[in-house]
């Protein structure tokens, strides 16, 4: 409330003040500071900003500027909105909690996110499901094999999610293997999201 009641004639001087709360405020204060990004004045002068909170180690403040938050979606470019999303998934931030992400999904994120997929496979780990809401639009027919894995894993979560995945795609290939998924099951990819981090 204060910051919205400070003089606010010039994107300069605000973005100076901002910077100088920035720079001396604490965790909490930081948290509300990212929080309040899409309520402040001159939106378009608070991107570097934006892109220094996903840089951070500091979960909590991360969250506030990744999860719930409007401001990344409208104002982040491309490759600072790819890192907020591959941050969220090496920290096991639930992805459905970020806003605009089906708005927002691209090509150079989906091919990320598999290589991601990959190492963690390669390690004998596995991943949230939810990477693949955004890796389905873009799946081609070399990245069938790894959606084939998802869809005959132990794991429901996993299989659901292949599904999905298959379902996005404009592939026809992909359209044929969706026999083979789980019928008859009403999931969506909220209902994934949400299952995933309990």
């Amino acid at each position: 409330m204060l910051l919205l009641r400070a003089p606010q004639q010039a994107s300069s001087q605000y973005t100076a003040l901002l910077d100088k709360l920035f720079s001396t405020a604490d965790v909490s204060e930081l948290v509300t500071l990212y929080a309040s990004l899409p309520l402040l004045p001159y939106p378009e002068a608070h991107a570097r900003r934006a892109a220094e909170g996903v840089r951070t180690t500091m979960i909590s403040v991360f969250d506030a500027i990744a999860l719930h938050n409007p401001y990344p979606r409208d104002y982040l470019p491309q490759e600072a909105w790819n890192q907020l999303v591959l941050k969220a998934v090496f920290n096991a931030r639930p992805l459905y909690q970020i806003v605009g992400l089906d708005d927002r999904h691209n090509e150079p994120l989906a091919r990320m996110l598999l290589d991601y997929a990959h190492e963690r496979w390669a390690a004998g780990r596995t991943l949230t499901p939810e990477v693949w809401r955004l890796v389905g639009p873009y799946l081609t027919t070399s990245m069938l094999p790894d959606v084939h894995r998802l869809l005959h894993s132990a794991d429901a979560l996993q299989a659901q999610a292949g599904t999905l995945a298959l379902a996005a795609s404009k592939l026809p290939e992909a359209r044929e293997l969706l026999p083979a998924g789980p019928q008859g099951s009403e999931a969506d990819w909220q209902w994934i999201g949400e299952r995933a981090y309990t």
